[in-house]
């Protein structure tokens, strides 16, 4: 159990985490600098902060468990996050920043129009606040109230959402941004303490190699898997990682703050290649929890039981700091996303003349709305058999429209509004209704395979619709516009693409050898 050192660490860290982050909040908050960081960030930081934003309490408890139900395959998502930002950062990245814009939905407007960018920023701003938001704070309260089991969960879940929305509101993206930055070094450097305090406790690496199903340490599973078939793998999981790495507004923020499009590039190929650790600091453990816990009645618990059965004092109270400053980051995140969406897809475009002041002033009140919303829906996760399948079922059905669109509007010129405003309509309710066939067990489906379904529907809506209805000569110049920008960023060998290419070969390797 926690001793006093513990809590003294926890305490201090918890601090000085705070403090940081109202050191940075003293700047002036105009628009940019609360919303963009005055777009003055450098490619480390990005790179740590989207890192920051994906290693979520959620990620290390959902990982590690999923880990221990169902073997090394949940790995898949974080190497195809490396291989799709590669591409991103290459090919896709500089159309975006020479747009110029606050967030994804105003970008797809620019290709489109207004309904498109209601649509998406509605669909974000859900995703954002019952997604993010709720499971991070779901998982915050899981662990105080292991810790402390006499805390009502509820309590736990509002005093959290209140302590970690205060920087947010104080301070904007730059606050957020760096104190992002910081919890990912401190998460990953206490999450490869974890991991080397539980394979020793389990006899060292090959004996736990040797103790576990081989089937439990194989990434790419028949076609017959029901958590990670390799038809899922090859066709679902790009679809859901290019909207989460390449679409989803609390990850591509921290890109769009960016100083310049090289250090927008850099980031993401940074944040690329930290996902490739996640196979040994947060992968592993769940297997060398096999060994350890081999009984363990809900796989969610993994992470709670080696924190406390193998770290030792101190270090567990660095962890679990680590874990809560993590929390507090990744809602701040996402609270300062939901205000962004609300500010500018919304209120700006309803009033575009309102003052800088009544902006900033408006985004602090859509920070407090989100917190209480997303405050209110987490106990609500309690009824999902686990985060981890929570998280994923709800991208698989809901955004592979949005995929379909941002790839078909870059891809083909002839792709028009009312073809996708078709496609968010058909595309939305496709996902639901398979959605609610699965969960009432109708017709159980894959969630990976779901995602493709979903995906090729979508495609289809936007070509079919878009070839039978006609488009303005308005329209068809920000077509013709944003195409031709799009194929003119072709990518150049210089110390980008090369990183880029480096990175998608060590993922490679990686692949291949974990088979």
């Amino acid at each position: 159990m926690l001793t006093g050192f513990d809590f003294g660490v926890i305490a201090i860290y918890l601090a000085g985490l705070l403090a940081f982050g109202a050191l940075l909040s003293r700047r002036k908050a105009s628009p940019n600098e609360f919303f963009l960081a005055a777009q003055n960030a450098s490619w480390p930081a990005i790179g740590l902060a989207m890192m920051g934003t994906n290693v979520s309490p959620g990620v290390l408890i959902g990982v590690t468990g999923s880990a221990y139900a169902f073997g090394i395959s949940v790995y898949n998502y974080d190497w195809m996050a490396s291989v799709i930002l590669a591409l991103f950062a290459v090919v896709f990245l500089p159309v975006v920043l020479a747009a110029r814009v606050y967030t994804m939905p105003e970008f797809l407007e620019r290709r489109f129009d207004w309904r498109v960018r209601m649509w998406f920023s509605a669909l974000s701003l859900f995703l954002c606040i019952f997604l993010d938001a709720a499971g991070a704070l779901y998982c915050g309260a899981l662990v105080l109230r292991f810790l402390f089991p006499a805390l009502p969960f509820i309590g736990t879940i509002i005093t959290l959402a209140i302590i970690s929305v205060i920087y947010s509101v104080s301070g904007g993206l730059r606050a957020v941004l760096y104190t992002q930055a910081a919890q990912a070094l401190t998460v990953l450097g206490t999450a490869l303490l974890l991991a080397g305090f539980a394979f020793d406790k389990a006899g060292g690496w090959h004996q736990v190699m040797t103790n576990v199903p081989q089937e439990a340490l194989s990434l790419i599973r028949p076609a017959s898997d029901p958590y990670m078939p390799w038809t899922g793998l090859v066709f679902g999981a790009p679809i859901l990682a290019f909207y989460f790495w390449c679409t989803n507004q609390s990850i591509v923020q921290r890109m769009l703050a960016a100083r310049s499009v090289a250090d927008g590039q850099k980031g993401a190929l940074l944040a690329g290649l930290l996902k490739l650790t996640t196979l040994f600091v947060i992968v592993m453990p769940g297997i060398a929890g096999r060994v350890l816990y081999p009984d363990l009645k809900q796989a969610d618990d993994i992470y709670l039981q080696l924190a406390f059965g193998v770290m030792p004092a101190g270090l567990l109270g660095l962890l679990l700091a680590a874990f809560l400053g993590a929390l507090m980051a990744q809602l701040s995140a996402s609270y300062n996303s939901a205000a962004t969406l609300v500010t500018m897809d919304f209120v700006k475009r309803r009033w575009p003349d309102i003052s800088d002041r009544k902006i900033v002033s408006t985004g602090r009140l859509a920070t407090i709305v989100a917190m209480v919303l997303s405050a209110m829906w987490a106990p609500q996760i309690l009824h999902f058999p686990s985060l981890w399948q929570y998280f994923q079922a709800v991208l698989a059905y809901a955004t592979p429209p949005v995929v379909a669109l941002f790839l078909g509007g870059l891809l083909w010129r002839r792709a028009n509004a009312n073809g996708a405003i078709w496609t968010t309509g058909l595309g939305s309710l496709i996902g639901l209704t398979l959605f609610v066939l699965s969960a009432t067990g109708v017709w159980k489906l894959p969630f990976l395979v779901a995602a493709v379904l979903v995906f090729l529907a979508s495609c289809a809506i936007l070509g079919a619709v878009s070839l039978i209805t006609p488009r303005s000569s308005e329209e068809a110049g920000r077509a013709e516009a944003m195409v031709k920008s799009f194929r003119a960023t072709k990518p150049r060998l210089n110390g980008v693409t090369v990183f880029a290419a480096g990175l998608i070969v060590v993922t490679g390797v990686v692949v291949i050898l974990f088979w």
